[in-house]
């Protein structure tokens, strides 16, 4: 094998030096300690870790657009469940999301627009309602018939301005998507 410098981005990563030099978590075992799987927004005023006073190794953090059970947060619940002994999940959205600002349809015509493009096929899964929508992706977890039926899920609303979640129910009506 040969060596090679590193390159530029890793030395203008000053913040990982300083990591590196205190990280301590390098024998964590695989399974997540606290048996917890979360899918949350990938928001970056969310900070998942420090909203639930997570250390490395104590939960699987699956992050997407809106924090919705799209097919690969399925595929890593599967594996997280079926292997590595997840039994509770967390799925949490928050106030002032992005993704209530637009409709599916109107971003793929922006896109076929700039590119020039058909992005007919591609799905954002905007919504409507904050609430509605984590009752829906509490609601699909329970339907995935590959995870055990014993799995604790809860659904949680984080308040971008207080820091504070609120958790949310299946009660909170039907999913207002728009599609």
């Amino acid at each position: 094998m040969k060596w090679t410098r590193p390159s530029r981005s890793i030395k203008t990563l000053p913040a990982n030096n300083k990591y590196g030099k205190r990280f301590k978590s390098g024998n964590a075992p695989l399974p997540p300690g606290r048996r917890l799987a979360v899918v949350a927004c990938m928001d970056s005023r969310l900070t998942v870790e420090q909203v639930l006073g997570l250390s490395p190794g104590d939960a699987h953090i699956i992050r997407n657009a809106g924090g919705l059970i799209t097919e690969d947060a399925v595929r890593s619940l599967i594996i997280s469940t079926q292997l590595l002994g997840t039994r509770t999940i967390y799925v949490i959205q928050h106030t002032d999301c992005g993704m209530l600002t637009f409709r599916d349809q109107e971003l793929r015509d922006r896109l076929a627009q700039q590119t020039g493009k058909d992005a007919s096929h591609l799905h954002f899964h905007s919504f409507t309602d904050l609430q509605s929508s984590v009752a829906r992706q509490i609601q699909l977890i329970r339907e995935i018939p590959f995870l055990p039926k014993d799995i604790d899920v809860h659904g949680f609303l984080f308040d971008v301005r207080t820091g504070k979640l609120q958790e949310i129910g299946l009660e909170a009506g039907k999913a207002a998507v728009r599609g």
